[in-house]
């Protein structure tokens, strides 16, 4: 059962606050087993994780545009891609379900909504979008709640990857089924079950 969000804790950034301040200062490359992936920060938290395009892909990257800003804040910004990339190594193993590094996600309040119920939706689990806009007490926004998931430019650590179709079918994902299914299956073996 999904927890509805009015009980969590809300992530405190909004679309304004995006474009005047929490653009993304480092980003980094990394490889995992299902690929390269982009990972990019300020000083607030992670705010980009993608992956990149191998040679069969069919996806287009995602770009991002680093800002300038003071050592301090690059500084921070590294710091959190350094804490990124280790928890997406244990992760990868198998011996990371709850990720703790802070988010920087820019987006509207009700894509802030969406995510956070992404966020508290239980690693190794599939919902429906309409699962989703139940758990935020709007259970008519199944196709905002759609474009918020396409929307999210934190993939896997905002798990948009475990919303499936409501009859349990595969539906779209904007690194590909292939990858998406790989990550529902890396969750369900790390939790003892099979797809």
């Amino acid at each position: 059962m999904i927890q509805k969000t009015k009980d969590l804790q809300y992530i405190p950034l909004s679309r304004d606050a995006g474009l005047s301040g929490y653009q993304a200062l480092a980003e980094r490359v990394i490889d995992t087993p299902l690929g390269k992936v982009s990972l990019a920060a300020n000083q607030f938290g992670l705010s980009h994780l993608s992956f990149l395009p191998g040679q069969d892909d069919d996806f287009a990257a995602r770009e991002v545009t680093l800002v300038a800003r003071e050592q301090q804040a690059l500084e921070q910004a590294e710091a959190h891609l350094d804490q990124a990339e280790r928890e997406l190594s244990a992760y990868f193993a198998g011996k990371l379900t709850t990720f703790s590094l802070a988010l920087a996600p820019v987006g509207t309040p009700f894509q802030h909504q969406v995510w956070q119920a992404l966020l508290a939706h239980p690693f190794g689990d599939a919902a429906s979008y309409s699962d989703i806009a139940s758990a935020i007490d709007n259970p008519k926004a199944v196709r905002a709640v759609g474009s918020a998931n396409g929307a999210n430019r934190i993939a896997i650590i905002i798990p948009c990857h475990r919303i499936i179709g409501k009859g349990g079918a595969l539906t779209g994902y904007a690194y590909g089924l292939g990858i998406k299914q790989q990550l529902l299956a890396l969750e369900a073996e790390a939790v003892g079950e099979s797809l």
